[in-house]
C-alpha cells in the first residue's frame, strides 16, 4: 500500500490534541542523539569496568538508573547498619561516574541548540499535552523558554516548587490573563528528575545555561539519583514506571485520558515501547498524524499496521514530512 505523505501545514488544523515526542525528535535537534544506548556508549568508550558490567548481567538490564538505584540503597543500607563495605560504595561511585560522562559526551548544552528553541516552541504550545518518551531536557527547556514568552500562552510540567502536582489536571485551566496552557510530561523521566534518600521525587532547579551541569553536580552530592528510564524490554520499563510515584501516575491517569486527536513526532514505534501506545488507546483516539523521515513507504506500512492494531481499523491516519515547515524544530 502506497501512503500520501503531506506537508505538516495542509493537515495542521486537524490537530491540537496530544503531541507524541520519540527519540527522532531529539536526533532532529543534534546528532548526537542519534547514540546507541547509555550502556552501549559507556561500554564502547572504556567507561564501565569490569565489576561495574558485572552488575548490568546480575540484574539483566541495561538501564542505567535502575542498575544506579540498586547500588546506592545498597551502599545506604550498609553505612545506615555501619557495616565496613566500601566495595558497594565505590562501584556505586563507578556506576554513577559513567553515568555522569556518558551524559556529557551525548547531551548538548542548552547554548548549542538555542537558536531551534523558537521553533520547538511555537509548535509545542499549539497542543493541550506535550509527551515526550526522551530522558533528555529538550521538552523541559521549551516549558522554560515560554516562561520569558509573552504569549499568553503557557507551558506546564506540573511540577510547584520541584514537587508533582497530584491534581495535575486542575493546571490545564488558563490563569492570570492566558489564553491556553499546554502540560508536559515525562512517561520515562527526565534527566531533570530525581529522587532522594527516602523515595521522594522532585525537579532539579536550575537555569538555562547551567542546568545540566546543575544536573550532574546533584548526582554527584550521592543525595540524589536520576529519574528516567533509558533502556529495557517493555516489562522491564513498566517495573519501572510502577516503582515511581510520578512515572505511575503519569501511565495509570495521564496518557489513558487524553484528546481524541494524537500527533506522533519520531517515535519508532518499536516493541518496547507499545506499552505506550497501548495506554493512549484508553482516550479513544479517533485521528494520529504520524512524521515520516525520507519518505519512508516501508515505516508508514509498519505504523498503519501498529495502529489499526492498537487504535482499530477505524481511526484515521495522516503522515507527513518531519522536516515540513511549522513542525518541531522546523521554521514555518
Amino acid at each position: 500500500m502506497s501512503f500520501t505523505i503531506h506537508n505538516w501545514q495542509d493537515i495542521a488544523n486537524n490537530y491540537s490534541g496530544t503531541l507524541l515526542l520519540g527519540n527522532g525528535a531529539s536526533r532532529a535537534v543534534d546528532a548526537r542523539f542519534g547514540y546507541e544506548s547509555l550502556v552501549d556508549h559507556a561500554f564502547n568508550h572504556g567507561l564501565l569496568t569490569d565489576d561495574v558490567q558485572s552488575l548490568f548481567s546480575f540484574f539483566r538490564t541495561e538501564d542505567f538508573e535502575l542498575v544506579l538505584r540498586l547500588v546506592w540503597q545498597a551502599s545506604n543500607v550498609n553505612q545506615s547498619l555501619n557495616i565496613p563495605d566500601n566495595r558497594t560504595h565505590d562501584a556505586y561511585v563507578r556506576v554513577r561516574d559513567s553515568l555522569i560522562q556518558a551524559v556529557r559526551d551525548i547531551h548538548p548544552e542548552y547554548q548549542e541548540i538555542s537558536a531551534q528553541m523558537p521553533a520547538i516552541y511555537n509548535f509545542v504550545k499549539r497542543f493541550n499535552t506535550a509527551i515526550s518518551l526522551n530522558y533528555d531536557l529538550i521538552l523541559y527547556w521549551s516549558v522554560m523558554y515560554g516562561k520569558n514568552v509573552r504569549d499568553r500562552c503557557s507551558l506546564k510540567d506540573c511540577f510547584v516548587d520541584g514537587v508533582f502536582c497530584d491534581d495535575w489536571e486542575r493546571l490545564r485551566k488558563p490563569i492570570r490573563g492566558n489564553i491556553s496552557s499546554t502540560l508536559a510530561f515525562y512517561p520515562h523521566g527526565s534527566l531533570v528528575l530525581a529522587r532522594n534518600l527516602v523515595e521522594e521525587e522532585l525537579k532539579i532547579a536550575g537555569n538555562y545555561h547551567g542546568l545540566l551541569e546543575s544536573i550532574l553536580q546533584t548526582w554527584q552530592t550521592e543525595r540524589y539519583v536520576p529519574l528516567f528510564v533509558s533502556e529495557g524490554t517493555a516489562q522491564q520499563k513498566i517495573n519501572a514506571i510502577q516503582n515511581s510515584s510520578y512515572l505511575n501516575t503519569v501511565y495509570r491517569e495521564v496518557l489513558p485520558t487524553l484528546s481524541p486527536d494524537l500527533v506522533i513526532y519520531g517515535w519508532g514505534l518499536w516493541e518496547q515501547d507499545l506499552y505506550i501506545l497501548d495506554r493512549l488507546a484508553c482516550s479513544g483516539i479517533q485521528r494520529v498524524a504520524v512524521s515520516v523521515h525520507n519518505q519512508d513507504q516501508a515505516y508508514c506500512n509498519r505504523v498503519y499496521q501498529v495502529m489499526t492494531q492498537f487504535l482499530g481499523d477505524r481511526v484515521h491516519i495522516d503522515f507527513f514530512h518531519s522536516n515540513s515547515p511549522g513542525c518541531w524544530n522546523n521554521v514555518a
